[in-house]
């Protein structure tokens, strides 16, 4: 049954930048709001033996938070990240090799693992990966009034009482990944797939914008 409540898809600002980092194969910085990551990515490598897989690539995803030490947190982070990425990729091209994503947070205002998957699909796109398609992230809080924001910041996640982020890929805005945090009904999950495959819509739109800007500037 379809519920007749708005579908909120608002956003905050995006910003993103290519090719930023020199010892990278790829490299983006992405920006949503107060929320910063920068992404580099480096391979197709040499593998060790004891990482080798016959008949695909290697991917090994590493987070790093702006203080201290990777955490547990920033471990379900990678966890995430490298199943989406390895739905996007094709690894079965680069057989016995390795693939590096390394994922420097440069400041945290909500949305975090979304900026994170948004900035590796543009860190992946400027190395040249071959892909099936692309994806992005979205971030969608419940507040205690059952009302839902989408791409929420550091104070309206602490006041929310459900947050999950999902993947969305470029093709058929199929969810790729889901991580969800807190109590929620069917229902409610269900209302925030839709808000967010209809706001990955805004997210794709600015993929195409950033790269058709750089590349009319290198003509």
């Amino acid at each position: 049954m379809e519920d007749s409540a708005p579908l909120n898809v608002s956003l905050r600002e995006f910003g993103c930048e290519q090719s930023l980092l020199s010892r990278p194969d790829g490299s983006a910085s992405f920006v949503q709001g107060d929320s910063s990551v920068m992404a580099g990515v480096y391979g197709p490598a040499e593998v060790k033996v004891s990482k080798e897989i016959y008949d695909r690539a290697t991917l090994e995803v590493l987070v790093q938070p702006k203080v201290g030490l990777p955490s547990v947190r920033e471990r379900s982070q990678e966890q995430c990240l490298r199943e989406t990425c390895e739905a996007a990729l094709l690894l079965a091209l680069h057989p016995r090799s390795s693939l590096t994503l390394v994922l420097q947070v440069l400041h945290d205002d909500g949305s975090l693992l979304s900026c994170c998957l948004n900035a590796a699909c543009m860190a992946l796109m400027d190395a040249g990966l071959p892909m099936s398609c692309l994806f992005c992230g979205v971030t969608c809080g419940i507040s205690a009034d059952g009302q839902i924001v989408t791409d929420p910041t550091s104070a309206q996640e602490k006041e929310s009482r459900a947050l999950m982020t999902f993947a969305i890929d470029s093709k058929e805005r199929k969810v790729m990944m889901s991580s969800t945090k807190g109590s929620f009904s069917v229902g409610e999950l269900q209302q925030c797939v839709a808000v967010s495959q209809r706001a990955s819509e805004k997210v794709f739109q600015f993929y195409r914008d950033s790269v058709r800007r750089r590349h009319s500037k290198s003509l």
